[in-house]
């Protein structure tokens, strides 16, 4: 039976069972391994602290997430359908371990937050929502 996330141990459970999914993905894996080096070891507990502070808003995440996509869009472009493989992946991961309020809130925002960067890297606005100009001064 699935819970909900409930706590630090739940987030860094499922963060480590998502980049074990990211690692061996044939489109994915290899832009964390071979261009970006990632250490995982390293990795894993500043992802929880990201999606600690997302989903039970303890505050522990204090870096940038957006300049080190930024850094790795300059190795590789990252395009749609990489965001789109990474969302397959974490909602895959989400629903395989967890059901309940919290679950869902992890479903919704890894979209907002995928849209936003990838709209970042393409040179727009991180909003979703846009502005339509009438031509008028």
């Amino acid at each position: 039976m699935r819970t909900d996330i409930t706590d630090r141990a739940d987030i860094t459970g499922l963060v480590t069972d998502f980049y074990g999914r990211v690692y061996a993905d044939d489109l994915l894996g290899p832009i964390f391994i071979d261009i970006a080096k990632m250490d995982l070891p390293a990795h894993l507990p500043i992802m929880s602290d990201f999606w600690e502070t997302v989903l039970l808003r303890t505050g522990s995440y204090r870096r940038n997430a957006l300049q080190s996509h930024f850094d790795l869009n300059r190795l590789v472009r990252l395009e749609q359908h990489h965001f789109e493989r990474w969302l397959a992946l974490w909602r895959a991961t989400v629903d395989d371990r967890h059901a309940g309020p919290l679950a869902e809130l992890a479903k919704t925002q890894a979209t907002r937050i995928a849209g936003s960067i990838g709209r970042r890297l393409a040179g727009a606005t991180g909003s979703e929502h846009v502005t339509i100009s009438t031509g008028r001064p």
